[in-house]
């Protein structure tokens, strides 16, 4: 199956499964209807890559095609909805994927209803309900997948895994935001709990254990897929400083104003002078950075050498995923789709 085509299957049976759903909520109260269509809205984005690579660990298994395998891969879209919109509330995150984050909606449909009390607070607490209505729906959605017991079984174990690393990834980032030093090594470590595991590793392995993959298979698809989502999320700490809005989905520098303390950033850091250090922990984190203070970071973090050592990371990590990638006991299809599914993750325009 192509990835065009399996992107196809995943939207179709992501959207079947919400809309079995809708009926159920507006029967408890048309109330309802903003969230159903905050979530529609935040679904209709997204580039599948966790359930694509699902599908492929799938495949490299020996999996065959089915709706099963498909149900199974859509349904870490809720989960990854659900991550996202606890993000963005903890990261008081504007936009999401080029429209209003889940959050700021419903603080927009507050005060357009002219309700009393805060429309922050009620713009957060709902997004949170619905980030962890995602989380169940996910879960629901896999087990209600069509494969057998056992395969879900097997699944099970990585799929309980996954959502517990990366709620820890999140904690750990948020830690490191607050302790306000990170490391290049405690940034290495959220970005392989946060990112690097939940998008790729993890993904690969719960459609390689959902076929019955021998240890070998799983081997190689963890020599694969760790050093690739680490080289993701490094490209996606770049285009978080230097990327375009159009690809982001977000202002550009925000990544600056959240104060995120990413690998790009500690790189940065490590190799400046007192001068630049102080001007960069000065200004990091500061919600009102306009485009004035955007451009001063970013030339700091190229004139330290922060931006070359992190992008010769990416080209480090996405070396060691493909020599990986070339010796697994994989089919040629499989083999294939996953070295251009490397490629789409890590050479993202800026």
């Amino acid at each position: 199956m192509s990835t065009s085509r399996i992107r196809k299957e995943v939207d179709e049976a992501l959207l079947a499964f919400v809309d079995r759903q809708r009926p159920a909520l507006l029967t408890i109260s048309d109330d309802l209807a903003p969230m159903m269509s905050a979530l529609d809205a935040l679904l209709g984005g997204g580039k599948r890559l966790r359930p694509a690579f699902c599908y492929w660990g799938w495949s490299a298994a020996g999996g065959e095609d089915g709706p099963g395998i498909v149900a199974a891969a859509a349904s870490l879209e809720l989960l990854q909805a659900s991550a996202l919109i606890h993000d963005d509330v903890m990261d008081s995150s504007d936009t999401r994927r080029g429209q209003p984050s889940v959050h700021r909606r419903f603080e927009a449909l507050h005060r357009a209803q002219s309700w009393p009390g805060d429309a922050e607070a009620f713009g957060g607490g709902s997004a949170i309900l619905l980030g962890d209505l995602c989380l169940a729906w996910s879960g629901e959605m896999f087990e209600t997948c069509g494969l057998d017991g056992d395969r879900r079984r097997r699944g099970r174990e990585v799929y309980d895994l996954m959502r517990t690393e990366v709620m820890c990834g999140q904690y750990l980032d948020m830690l490191e935001g607050t302790r306000g030093e990170a490391t290049v090594a405690t940034a290495l470590r959220v970005v392989e709990y946060k990112a690097a595991k939940y998008t790729i590793e993890r993904p690969l392995h719960l459609g390689a254990a959902l076929a019955g993959a021998r240890p070998d298979v799983t081997a190689a698809l963890t020599g694969y897929g760790l050093p690739l989502g680490i080289a993701f999320q490094l490209r996606d700490d770049v285009l978080g400083v230097f990327g375009d809005p159009a690809e982001t989905g977000k202002p550009a520098g925000d990544d600056l104003r959240e104060g995120k303390r990413t690998v790009l950033v500690a790189l940065s850091l490590e190799r400046a002078s007192a001068a630049q250090a102080a001007r960069l922990r000065r200004r990091l984190g500061d919600p009102d950075l306009d485009r004035a203070g955007v451009d001063e970071l970013r030339t700091i973090i190229e004139e330290t050498g922060g931006l070359t050592a992190c992008e010769d990371m990416i080209e480090r990590y996405l070396t060691e995923a493909e020599r990986a990638l070339r010796a697994a006991p994989i089919g040629e299809e499989a083999r294939q789709a996953l070295a251009e599914l490397a490629v789409a993750a890590t050479t993202r325009s800026m």
